[in-house]
C-alpha cells in the first residue's frame, strides 16, 4: 500500500504546477504596496490636520468627534453601540498612556491581517482550494489516480493535508510580505510595543475589566494562529464543495459567493440570532482580540471557534463519505 507522504508530495507538485499559488502571492505583493501608500497618506494627512505627531492629540480629537456624533439624533442606535466601543477604547488608551496605532511595520502587518481575515485571506485560500478535486474529476485524471493500489480515503486525505500546507504558506507569506514591504516605509521596529487586548462584551456593552497590555509579537502570534484556523475552516469547506461539484468554475463560484455573502450577512444580522451558527459570520476571530463588536450580541471567541470547528468537521465527514462512495470510475 502507498503511504501518505508520496501522495502529499504528488499533490503539492500538482498544486504548484497550476500556478494559482504563485498568482495568489503575486496579488498580495501588488496590493500591499497600495495599502502601505494609503496608510502613509493617512498618517501625513493626520499630521497636517492636527499639526502634531502626538498621538494623544489625535485620540482626544477622535473622542470629541465620537461624542458629537453620539449626541446627534441622526445616528441610529445600532451605530451608536459601535461608536461607544470606539470611545471607550480611546479613553482607555489615554488613561493607560498606550498609543493604539503606533506606526511601524509590525503594526501595519497586524492591522492588515485583522482586516484580511474576514474576506481577503479566505478568498485567496478558496481560489487555491476550491478545485483540488473537481478539476481532476472534470479532466478525468482522478480515474488514473484511483487505479493505483491506494485507498480512496488516503487520496482525499493527501489532498486535505496539502491544503493545510498551502493555507499555512499563504498565511505566512501574506504576513511576511506585509511586514517586509511596509517596513520599507514605516521601519521594522515595534515588536515589543504594547498592545491592548482582553476586551469582552457583557450584555452588549464593552467591558475593560480584563484588558491588559501584551507585547506586539505575542499579539501577532495569537492573531496569525486565529487567521490560520479560519483559513483551515475555509479550506475544509472548499474541499467539500470540490468533492460535491464536478465543475471547477462552479466550485470556485460557490465558495466566492458564500464568502462574499457572509461578509454582507455579518453586517446585517444583528437581530437574527440564528445567523450566529453560520460559519461565515464567525470567521472574524481576530475581532475578539481587539474589542470589535460581535455581529450578534452574546457571541464570544469560544463560541465562534466551536462553531467553526463543527463546520470543518462536518465538511470533512461529508467530503470523505461522498468521495469514498461515489462511482467515479464510471
Amino acid at each position: 500500500m502507498i503511504s501518505l507522504l508520496p501522495l502529499v508530495q504528488n499533490e503539492t507538485v500538482k498544486m504548484l504546477k497550476k500556478r494559482r499559488f504563485l498568482v495568489v502571492i503575486l496579488i498580495v505583493a501588488i496590493l500591499i504596496p497600495v495599502f502601505t501608500y494609503g496608510q502613509l497618506k493617512v498618517a501625513q494627512n493626520t499630521r497636517k490636520q492636527f499639526g502634531t505627531d502626538d498621538w494623544r492629540v489625535t485620540e482626544q480629537q477622535k473622542i470629541s468627534d465620537i461624542t458629537n456624533r453620539l449626541s446627534s439624533g441622526r445616528v441610529t442606535e445600532e451605530w451608536k453601540k459601535t461608536l461607544r466601543v470606539e470611545l471607550r477604547k480611546s479613553q482607555y488608551a489615554l488613561e493607560k498612556n498606550i498609543d493604539p496605532n503606533s506606526p511601524n511595520g509590525v503594526t501595519f502587518t497586524r492591522e492588515f491581517m485583522k482586516n484580511s481575515v474576514t474576506l481577503f485571506l479566505p478568498l485567496l485560500i478558496a481560489v487555491v482550494a476550491a478545485d483540488i478535486v473537481s478539476s481532476e474529476q472534470s479532466t478525468g485524471t482522478i480515474k488514473i489516480l484511483l487505479t493505483r493500489p491506494v485507498r480512496r480515503w488516503k487520496v482525499l486525505m493527501s489532498k486535505f493535508l496539502t491544503l493545510i500546507l498551502f493555507v499555512s504558506l499563504i498565511t505566512l507569506a501574506t504576513g511576511a510580505l506585509a511586514y517586509l514591504i511596509s517596513g520599507l516605509v514605516f521601519g521594522y521596529g515595534g515588536w515589543t510595543a504594547p498592545v491592548l487586548t482582553g476586551y469582552q462584551f457583557i450584555g452588549g456593552e464593552l467591558s475593560t475589566a480584563n484588558v491588559h497590555a501584551i507585547e506586539q509579537w505575542q499579539f501577532m502570534l495569537m492573531e496569525f494562529g486565529l487567521a490560520w484556523f479560519s483559513g483551515v475552516v475555509v479550506a475544509c469547506m472548499s474541499l467539500m464543495v470540490s468533492v460535491l461539484v464536478r465543475s471547477t468554475a462552479a466550485g470556485i463560484g460557490i465558495m466566492l459567493a458564500t464568502l462574499i455573502a457572509g461578509t454582507i450577512l455579518a453586517n446585517m444580522v444583528s437581530s437574527w440570532e440564528t445567523a450566529k451558527y453560520f460559519f461565515m459570520v464567525n470567521i472574524d476571530t481576530i475581532g475578539y482580540l481587539v474589542g470589535s463588536p460581535p455581529p450578534i450580541a452574546g457571541m464570544t471567541i469560544t463560541f465562534s471557534l466551536t462553531v467553526l470547528a463543527v463546520w470543518a468537521v462536518v465538511a470533512l465527514i461529508v467530503a470523505f463519505r461522498v468521495f469514498t462512495k461515489r462511482d467515479i470510475l464510471n
